[in-house]
């Protein structure tokens, strides 16, 4: 079992999301946020592995403007080396590495406008990993998307896009059940259609079910994924913050809770992402208790690295 955190070290004196506004694009400006970007980018993942935090989400700003059409710098070529460099060091450390695409990325809008720009978003942020040289169990995670009052079209119009991706993004794509609109029943109706994965949230099954116990939710989301292609099931943990609206993921892990969760894991195999807001302090408390109980997996000795 893997243990992670998204996006962001509080602990380091660097980001991955450097970046400038539109209307001071240059080329010059791509060149230097993401080499800046992929030097800390390779830190955070050292750091990670001195902790034993095998799971990372990757923000998705690695390189500004990255499917924008005023984008034209050649940095998939530019920095090709550095990036197979970040590839190298997550495969020689057996770590696991993701992306969860903004929300503007709606693949079952009506606007075919956002449709397009939804595509060009996961094919760019899919191109990444492939420069890293990572294999299909490193996924790019997105919701079903919006309701617009119908679900049954709105199912359908996810489905009609999905089969329009290239290949090379669909063996990435995997669908998260959400807190408000679509379940992880109708996250199983779109897997039924098309064998996408479903990446499991304990804390939006929590906010929207059908009456299924945790864990056989966990057992029915665990099945979508097949083990050599997509890996063991990747999933997300939170918990309801107290004193806010529902839904509002807690300041910091709840110990029992968590143990609690496990429990209703049972033995299945799942690497966990802790949607978190103190994250890599609860992910770090996490990997302690998973430590205790002989679950985590361990890391390889550090090299290859900057720290």
């Amino acid at each position: 079992m893997k243990i992670g955190y998204p996006c962001v070290n509080e602990t380091l004196d660097c980001t991955t999301t450097s970046t400038f506004r539109l209307a001071s694009y240059s080329d010059e400006r791509v060149e230097t946020a993401v080499s800046n970007n992929l030097s800390c980018l390779l830190r955070i993942l050292a750091w990670n592995v001195e902790q034993q935090l095998l799971f990372f989400r990757i923000g998705s700003g690695i390189v500004p403007f990255g499917s924008h059409p005023i984008n034209t710098y050649p940095w998939q070529t530019r920095f090709a080396a550095e990036f197979r460099q970040v590839g190298d060091f997550i495969k020689a450390q057996d770590m696991r590495v993701s992306f969860h695409p903004d929300q503007f990325v709606v693949l079952n809008s009506p606007s075919e406008d956002i449709v397009e720009r939804s595509i060009q978003e996961l094919i760019y942020q899919g191109s990444m990993l492939d420069l890293m040289g990572l294999n299909s169990t490193h996924k790019l995670q997105i919701h079903v998307g919006g309701l617009y009052g119908d679900r049954e079209l709105a199912i359908s119009r996810f489905i009609t896009t999905y089969e329009r991706l290239p290949e090379a993004v669909r063996a990435r794509l995997v669908i998260e059940n959400d807190d408000r609109l679509f379940s992880l029943q109708d996250c199983l109706r779109v897997h039924r259609a098309v064998g996408i994965p479903i990446l499991f949230d304990n804390f939006h099954h929590e906010c929207l079910n059908h009456g299924e116990p945790m864990a056989e939710a966990l057992r029915l989301a665990a099945a979508t994924w097949h083990p050599t292609h997509d890996g063991v099931m990747m999933m997300d943990y939170s918990s309801q913050a107290h004193g806010e609206r529902k839904g509002k993921h807690t300041n910091s892990m709840e110990e029992d809770l968590f143990r609690g969760f496990l429990h209703d894991l049972g033995d299945l195999d799942v690497d966990i992402m802790l949607e978190i807001k103190d994250k890599e302090a609860s992910a770090g408390r996490a990997c302690g208790i998973l430590r205790g109980l002989g679950r985590i997996a361990a890391a390889e000795a550090l090299s290859g690295a900057s720290s």
